[in-house]
Formats: structure tokens, sequence, C-alpha cells
């Protein structure tokens, strides 16, 4: 369904608009399996969607009967996705709302579903200073997806430049910003956002929230009991989302330095890391090291005190507490400002995603009218 809205906000539906809300026989961006009527990109949306829509609503008088024939869908059966973010030096807020931080250095499982055979691996790495010298803070530097037997895919920050690798190869979207692959669509804005869509309605975002890379991942209700890694089990139960591999729990109030050791828990194994190693750097610190550094000592929130000679911390970050640790760990402003956007993004999605109760169209009563046209629990249609 190609989805129309008012400047409110409010669903607009065919039954009350001709602007509003029809539903497609074909997408313009196709779908599997390709070149076979309605599946072919953009010439069978023009030609099921817009051709049809033309010949009834634009050059002759039968717009009611188009619409309704397409009717639109209420979004009664819809239910958002659940949401997990990590960003900063690594901070995460996992599917059941339990947040954390782990900076740890090395390469980890963000996620794994057996539902679908999803993995997401993450690598994190120290971020060198201005003057050369590495700071105790750590960041992801590069995000690995795959699914099934789908194409690889890893967004990476080389330097200052956000790359995207296909199966270990470097893409160009020098003359494109969308591409159809295997098991997957990715596309990219702005050279700092990268969205990765997956065959089973999982999604990713990547964003260069730099120094490090901030990473959105939207989960389907299909999913609920079947993920592990540190974004948590989604079962809408926060207590057991810091599960080790072996499946012992640890408890929700454990301290920093225990849930560091849960981190590490989760380090990729060798065998199957979809994170690739194409410099002399990445294979001497990672493919030939162990995928969780144990001579890496990072900060532990509960041991560090804020400086009370820095007001512009307070200033920047209020009670932002991962805003907090990530000007502490790193000495940086900058980072921690980033810190506090991605964690602001991630709240308004949270707020954005809330679910939400649809009563479903009202018909107009005959030989009348009606006023209104939001459905949603709470509202009023005379």
């Amino acid at each position: 369904q190609q989805c129309c809205y008012t400047a409110a906000g409010t669903l607009l539906l065919t039954a009350d608009s001709t602007g509003g809300s029809t539903p497609d026989r074909g997408h313009d961006w196709g779908a599997p399996p390709f070149r076979t009527p309605p599946r072919v990109p953009g010439l069978s949306h023009w030609l099921y969607d817009v051709v049809s829509f033309y010949h009834c609503c634009l050059w002759a008088p039968e717009c009611s009967r188009y619409m309704r024939r397409r009717p639109s869908s209420d979004c009664r059966s819809y239910r958002p996705s659940r949401l997990a973010s990590t960003f900063g030096d690594p901070h995460f807020v996992t599917f059941d709302g339990a947040n954390f931080t782990f900076n740890g250095r090395g390469e980890y499982v963000l996620l794994e579903a057996t539902l679908t055979n999803l993995r997401v691996h993450g690598r994190a790495q120290t971020r060198t200073t201005s003057e050369g010298a590495q700071d105790q803070g750590t960041g992801l530097m590069a995000v690995a997806v795959q699914e099934g037997n789908s194409d690889v895919v890893e967004v990476r920050l080389d330097g200052e430049v956000l790359q995207v690798l296909l199966n270990q190869e470097v893409l160009n979207f020098a003359e494109q910003s969308w591409m159809d692959l295997k098991g997957m669509f990715l596309s990219i804005a702005a050279q700092d956002s990268v969205s990765i869509m997956l065959s089973s309605g999982a999604g990713l975002e990547v964003l260069a929230q730099r120094p490090f890379l901030s990473v959105t991942v939207l989960l389907p209700e299909k999913f609920l009991t079947h993920t592990q890694g540190l974004l948590g089990t989604l079962n809408d139960d926060p207590t057991d989302d810091f599960t080790l591999r072996n499946g012992r729990v640890l408890p929700p109030k454990s301290t920093s330095r225990e849930l560091f050791r849960f981190g590490a828990d989760w380090a990729v194994e060798n065998a199957s890391s979809l994170l690739t190693y194409d410099s002399w750097f990445l294979v001497n610190n990672f493919l030939y090291q162990s995928k969780h550094d144990y001579t890496f000592q990072p900060l532990f929130a509960e041991e560090t005190t804020p400086n009370p000679n820095q007001p512009e911390v307070a200033e920047l970050c209020g009670d932002d507490h991962f805003c907090a640790f990530d000007v502490m760990a790193t000495g940086s402003l900058s980072v921690g400002n980033g810190t506090l956007m991605a964690h602001q993004r991630h709240q308004h999605r949270m707020q954005s995603l809330r679910p939400v109760t649809s009563c479903g169209w009202l018909a107009p009563p005959l030989n009348g009218h009606k006023e209104g046209i939001s459905y949603l629990a709470g509202s009023t249609v005379h």
C-alpha cells in the first residue's frame, strides 16, 4: 500500500478521499522472483497501478469505481517493529528496553536469530585522538549482516569515509543510491546513512555518527523469543537480556565489570565471521588475534566520577548518562554530542513505534454525511 497522510499525520483512506492510500499490485522496485508479471521493476507498477489510475480517474469519470476496487487497508492488523540500537562508546538499548555500556575492543555478535539464520556482527575499535594517542573509548567501526544464504553487506568507517561492501568488495554508489541484492534491499542516503531491508522483514540502519557508527535494528514480531546476542532476547522481558552463550542469565542490576564479561562472551567465532579483513591492520589486529582483546582495560561507569570543573559537560548532556560517560571516556564534547543525538533519535523512534488502536473505517449514514477521518481510539467522528 502507498500510504498518504494529512498534514496532521492521519492516514488517508480511499473511502474518504481520492487522494487516499491505494494498494498496489506492483512495487516500483519489483519483487523476487523478478522479470515475471507483476514483478518487473518500474514497469509493473506503471502498468498495473499508474495507468489504471489514469484511465479511471484522470481520463474518465470512473474514479469511484477504481476506489471501490482498490480500497485502502486501514492498518488495523499492523504491528510495529521492535527496535534496538547501539551507538557511541558502545552503548546498547535492547529490544526489551534494557540498556548497558560495553566498551570492549574486538568483534562481537550484535544479533543472532535462528528463525531465519539472521546474523549481525560488529567490530569495535579504539578511537585515535588528534594528537595520535588512543583514548579509553571504543566504538563500532564496522557492521556486517547476512540472513540465510543472502549476500553479505558490510558498512564501515574508513577514516571519515563511510564504505559499503558487498561480499567483501567495496561498492560504488556514484551512479545509483539503491540496489536489489540476493535476500535484501540496500539504499544509501547522503553518504552518511545506509538502510538494509531483509526479505524476512527485518531491517538495519547504519549511520555515520563520527567517529563511530550508530546502528538501529528493527525486527517484526515473528522474531519474538528467537534472538540472542548483545541486543538481547526479544520476548518483552528485559530481565533476561543479559543471557550468555551457555544460557546463564546475568541479573539486570549487574555491574559494568560483570556486563563487560557478558559482552566478551559474545565475541565472534573466527569461522563464522561476516567481517572483511582487506588490510594488514585488520588482518593483524582482528583476524590473527583473539576476537575479544582481553588486554584492553576500558573505563567502567561505576568507577568514574564527573569532573566538577567541566560545567560544559552538564550543559551539553543534562541527565543523559551515555553522553556524560562518552565525554569522560574520550575527552571529546563532540563525541558526547553525537552520542546524545543518537540516544535521542532512538527515544523518538521508540515513541513513534508505540502501538496504536484503530477502530477501522466508519461509513457515513445513508442520506447523511460524516465529519472526521481519524479512526484511532480516542478520536471522535460526527
